[in-house]
């Protein structure tokens, strides 16, 4: 797993630090400023650096990237010039860009991201075009009743929310700030009013049957955490991320747990690692011995979620 902003290895970075921002001796026009940014970054490791140069200085001047290309000879005043120094000193601390500018898109929607849960990955839009994919097809206009297990930010729920107008959408979440996190995501997205926010451990708090389970959880094995990039492993939340030793322990509680709770001719739809198909299948069949089950792979031809069918 990679996560936003990923740095190889730098010299900074093996050193347990990161290379300063020296000011800039004279001020710079914004292509400059850019230039200097990329080049500080790619030196730090950053895969990503020209866009990430552009996202934080677009933030230090409060405007957005097609502005910022629109005025690419201005010259930064000294505060802005501060404040794009103190952006890049974070993300050369191995800050997520994602946290730093406090958002971050997913099927084409805007999120308020913060480490009170992790950030959210293109990945994941697999399992939202599958689920979005599955309602369309069995609701025909029904109200469908479909959770969120494990909602952290609320990309899965906001999304379904405002993709699927048929749909009651519940969340839930065993921290309590990453439940408050998805509130703010529904509020902004004006679907708050079809989501229910649970607190409780992954099924748990269900009361009913429901007609689809939509999952996220961690399924990162404990040494791949260990040994992921800083940006990864001191500031993303290890709850939603660390999967146990095989990254399947959760998954594997929510098969076991999920039988009476889904309904029949309903799916669950689970994101897993691109090892972990076989072994997710596996689990699936001694939980729900008569489903369809299906791996579903993602854009990259890796395998991404795990479809069991009642």
């Amino acid at each position: 797993m990679r996560g936003p902003g990923h740095t190889k290895g730098s010299a900074a970075a093996q050193r347990g630090g990161s290379d300063r921002p020296e000011p800039a001796s004279m001020p710079l026009n914004i292509r400059e400023a850019l230039r200097r940014g990329s080049r500080l970054l790619a030196g730090a490791g950053s895969e990503e650096a020209s866009l990430e140069a552009e996202l934080l200085l677009a933030h230090a001047l409060n405007t957005d990237r097609t502005h910022l290309f629109q005025r690419l000879r201005d010259h930064m005043a000294p505060d802005a010039q501060s404040a794009f120094d103190t952006l890049l000193q974070r993300r050369l601390d191995h800050e997520p860009t994602a946290y730093i500018l406090g958002r971050k898109e997913f099927y084409g929607l805007e999120f308020e991201v913060t480490p009170a849960a992790i950030i959210p990955r293109s990945e994941t839009e697999t399992l939202v075009e599958l689920v979005i994919g599955f309602v369309r097809t069995r609701s025909a206009g029904r109200k469908t009743l479909l959770a969120d297990v494990g909602v952290g930010c609320g990309a899965i729920a906001v999304t379904l929310a405002s993709e699927l107008s048929e749909a009651q959408v519940i969340a839930t979440d065993v921290s309590p700030d990453a439940l408050a996190l998805a509130r703010r995501n529904a509020e902004r997205h004006g679907v708050a009013q079809r989501i229910r926010f649970l607190h409780g451990d992954l099924l748990e708090p269900l009361d009913a049957p429901i007609g689809v389970i939509a999952a996220n959880l961690p399924y990162v094995r404990s040494g791949d955490f260990e040994a992921a990039p800083p940006e990864i492993r001191e500031h993303e939340p290890r709850l939603g991320l660390d999967g146990g030793p095989k990254g399947l322990r959760l998954i594997e509680r929510l098969l076991r747990d999920a039988p009476p709770r889904l309904k029949r001719g309903g799916a669950l739809f689970a994101e897993v690692g691109e090892e972990q198909g076989e072994a997710a299948r596996k689990l699936a069949q001694q939980s729900f011995p008569q489903a369809r089950i299906e791996v579903k792979r993602d854009l990259s031809g890796l395998d991404r979620v795990l479809v069991v069918s009642t």
